[in-house]
């Protein structure tokens, strides 16, 4: 691939590389069964106790960034909600199984999205330089980039960050220099990888998920002068970089 430009590679971690959603959903699924049997008495339904979580759990988020304490903490406010509504006594057993339950969640063995070492020599191979830029705290998102070895494609170049905005995403393209208009974010959040990176005019790749959180589902503001593409699977990432690539090599020499 000696006619394609070198680019520098910004990728997500979290249901980009690596499943995550799916192991907040199955955990949601046992405290929903748990909250059901609780409130029998009370006929409270299953989709009431799943949106007054995401409530919870998305403005929290917005106040604390992705701290771990968060998703267990909305466990036990939104079985705070329940209990006060139906005036219901709570109990200190069923807050410290909740607590247990949404602090399991970080405890779950790490999976690869289908294709992911695959993408990354690929693109390694191809001589762009790789980043990764993930939203948690230090010691989970570790864990999990140690046990995916993903030092071997992105070396130094990791970065996680409590809060993921355009102002997080900037320090990283100051700090080392990156040229916008050869600089790609990939990752499956329109919240904190898209709407970013486009208000920061870099090359966007959105990794559309049929099922995706609550919090990363906004409507995009403003444009960019780069490139925007939207795939459904991580291997689809390489082809769509560098064709862009070469439509705009063609339009240049031609033009």
């Amino acid at each position: 691939m000696k006619d394609i430009r070198h680019q520098h590679l910004i990728f997500d971690m979290d249901d980009t590389l690596i499943y995550c959603n799916k192991y907040f959903n199955l955990i949601l699924d046992e405290f929903i069964s748990l909250l059901s049997g609780w409130f029998a008495d009370e006929g409270l339904q299953m989709h009431d106790i799943r949106q007054k979580q995401i409530e919870i759990d998305v403005a929290g988020v917005h106040q604390v960034g992705f701290a771990s304490e968060h998703f267990p903490r909305s466990l036990v406010e939104t079985y705070h909600h329940f209990s006060q509504l139906y005036n219901r006594p709570t109990s200190e057993l069923e807050e410290h199984q909740l607590r247990l339950l949404g602090s399991s969640v970080y405890e779950k063995e790490v999976e690869a999205y289908p294709g992911m070492v695959e993408t990354l020599e690929m693109l390694q191979q191809a001589g762009h330089t790789l980043y990764l830029y993930t939203g948690g705290e230090n010691a989970i998102q570790q864990r999990k980039i140690d046990q995916m070895k993903l030092t071997s494609y992105f070396d130094s170049r990791i970065f996680i960050r409590q809060h993921k905005n355009v102002t997080a995403l900037e320090e990283i393209i100051t700090s080392h220099l990156l040229p916008r208009q050869d600089t790609w974010m990939i990752g499956n959040s329109l919240r904190s990888d898209v709407q970013p990176a486009l208000q920061a005019s870099l090359n966007t790749i959105y990794i559309k998920h049929e099922l995706e959180w609550a919090y990363d589902i906004i409507e995009l503001q403003a444009g960019t002068e780069q490139s925007f593409h939207t795939v459904s699977k991580l291997t689809e990432v390489p082809d769509v970089i560098h064709q862009s690539l070469r439509i705009h090599e063609k339009k240049r020499t031609s033009g």
